[in-house]
């Protein structure tokens, strides 16, 4: 802000350098920020921000989407079964899809309330991929109950403003004068 004479104006910038958080939302305040949820952003802190509406279109996105993918699979089904590449072909990807879609849901699932090692992850990719209906059906379950990875992401978020709290509370009185015991 500078006018015609090149000084600047700096009555709008404390002069001690410090922000003041008067008036703030625990999310806009000074100290840890909270992680952002996929689809719900930070409106899984306080639940607003069309945070209800948000986990109903999740949990129904999630089940057509899961429900499309059903009928994208009943379709390669039809595909080997008119290859006629024979029973044990067909029970084997059968048999496939299934394991790796139990994998996937247990493992998606799981991954919403404990953070995963990621060379874990790594080598589960593969796996994952082709289970991804159970992964689908995992966000589903987690929407109806809350934002999927809440859970997670308030412990880590209260645990996170806990700390800085205790780190930035200052001592009151003075401590040259604290009472010996003899």
């Amino acid at each position: 802000m500078s006018d015609e004479t090149g000084t600047t104006d700096t009555s709008a910038v404390p002069s001690d350098g410090a922000h003041r958080d008067e008036g703030l939302a625990p999310d806009r305040a000074p100290g840890p920020r909270p992680e952002p949820l996929r689809f719900f952003g930070t409106s899984w802190v306080h639940h607003d921000n069309g945070y209800a509406a948000r986990r109903a279109g999740a949990a129904a996105g999630s089940l057509a989407a899961a429900a499309a993918s059903c009928l994208v699979l009943r379709f390669a089904y039809e595909g080997i079964r008119i290859a006629d590449t024979g029973p044990f072909v067909t029970v084997l990807v059968v048999a496939m899809f299934a394991v790796c879609t139990a994998l996937a849901f247990r493992n998606t699932l799981d991954g919403f309330g404990v953070r995963q090692d990621p060379q874990r992850q790594a080598s589960l990719r593969g796996l994952l991929a082709i289970g991804f209906v159970g992964s689908l059906l995992a966000y589903f379950v987690r929407s109806l109950t809350e934002a999927p990875g809440e859970k997670l992401h308030r412990a880590e978020y209260e645990t996170a403003r806990a700390e800085y709290e205790r780190r930035t509370t200052r001592r009151t009185g003075d401590p040259a004068r604290k009472k010996r015991r003899r």
